[in-house]
């Protein structure tokens, strides 16, 4: 009788090993649920990120505003007749007056 109820405990065991720790059990699962909710915040993010880009595109072929804006932005360009004023905060003294004195 004893050997029924052995045979059967290790059958059982048997049996739910695959479930458990198989291929495709539930640790696995458990597993593949987490990494595809980090790769959909990753996904969404990158949507956004590819929406913005998309709409500089638009501008871009679109309008001149942007072009402007691009020009003042990182090169420095003014119009004609338009003065550059760069105004320094009053707590940093200029490092060409400290080298002089």
């Amino acid at each position: 009788m004893r050997i029924v109820i052995y045979s059967m405990l290790v059958l059982l065991i048997a049996i739910q090993y695959p479930l458990w720790l198989g291929k495709g059990g539930w640790f696995k699962v458990y597993e593949m649920e987490k990494q595809v909710e980090l790769q959909e915040a990753k996904n969404s993010l990158l949507a956004l990120r590819n929406a913005k880009l998309s709409g500089d595109v638009k501008d871009l072929k679109d309008g001149t505003r942007a072009i402007e804006e691009r020009a003042r932005v990182e090169h420095g360009l003014i119009k004609e007749g338009e003065y550059f004023v760069q105004i320094l905060p009053a707590d940093k003294t200029p490092a060409t007056s400290a080298t002089k004195q």
